[in-house]
């Protein structure tokens, strides 16, 4: 075997930033941060979202009309600087009725989305976790409320418990919760046989203390995603029992039921529909591509 001669060797060169850090160190939620902001649809989603809660908040409050009160004299007039966005058949101001019903849809959706995620978080948890014969039972019973049609349901409550904000929210969180167990059940079934939870038997860890402490906490970059898919659908929800008179009942606001009232007036005041529908379209909208930003954000695997 022929011996290798050094010469036929030279030395690297050398490099001054071998060593040096080339990126800034960061924690999970910075990183996602970073990657949510470099994602220009998903800012403007977030922006859009602010500027109509914010709007929702303040603008009835700042106007020298209310919601419900009637004035006669003003009855249908088009949108001025009085009024900007026009008055309804009893004089009542749409500005102010459009953002107080923005208030109560956004309150509706948050609230839903806010039980069904506990609701399903602990569900999906603990069914995943001690697996068995309690997945099995857990999982039959996920099936039988699936099975139970949403509106049907709806319709039954309010002739129990008459229309409002309360009935709604208690017929979306019984079985909305449902598509948000099945997810956090899936990904629990993944980490329950990782490292880190035996460890956590091992050392004599409660079952309630690993599901809380251990695992819910690594399903939260998909909990955070489900929000902003939830909430929609429960303001979508509420807007529809409101559009068909079975919801939110005048003199209180919705966005359902102004885009409800605004359509029997299409043809002759267009404006009456067109602004709720363009804020509960850019609500919607403004959700679901910061839902899109969102899940990219929070995938490792997108991590560049």
């Amino acid at each position: 075997m022929d011996m290798i001669s050094k010469d036929q060797f030279q030395p690297a060169e050398k490099t001054t930033n071998a060593n040096s850090i080339v990126r800034p160190s960061l924690t999970y939620w910075q990183d996602a941060w970073r990657r949510l902001r470099s994602n220009k649809m998903a800012m403007t989603g977030l922006i859009v979202l602010v500027i109509m809660t914010l709007l929702a908040i303040f603008a009835p409050l700042f106007s020298k009309f209310d919601y419900e009160t009637q004035y006669l004299m003003d009855t249908d007039l088009k949108p001025s600087w009085t009024h900007f966005f026009g008055t309804d058949d009893f004089g009542r101001d749409l500005w102010t009725r459009v953002w107080w019903g923005t208030r109560i849809s956004l309150f509706i959706g948050l609230v839903a989305a806010t039980l069904d995620l506990v609701i399903g978080v602990l569900y999906g948890g603990i069914s995943a976790y001690f697996g068995g014969k309690v997945d099995n039972v857990m999982q039959r019973v996920i099936e039988i409320i699936y099975s139970i049609p949403l509106l049907l349901l709806a319709i039954i409550l309010i002739v129990f418990m008459g229309p409002g904000i309360k009935s709604i929210i208690i017929a979306y969180a019984i079985t909305g919760w449902v598509g948000t167990a099945r997810l956090v059940r899936g990904q629990i079934l993944l980490l329950k046989e990782q490292e880190f939870v035996l460890a956590a038997r091992t050392l004599g860890a409660k079952p309630s203390r690993i599901i809380l402490q251990h695992l819910i906490p690594n399903v939260i970059g998909l909990i955070v995603v489900q929000i902003t898919f939830i909430v929609p659908l429960a303001i979508f929800f509420e807007s529809f029992l409101s559009f068909i008179g079975v919801g939110i009942r005048p003199p209180m606001a919705s966005l359902g039921n102004l885009i409800n009232d605004g359509a029997h007036y299409m043809r002759y005041q267009p404006h009456r529909i067109i602004y709720p529908t363009i804020v509960f379209s850019m609500i919607l909208l403004s959700f679901n591509i910061l839902g899109d930003g969102l899940r990219d954000a929070l995938d490792p695997k997108m991590r560049k």
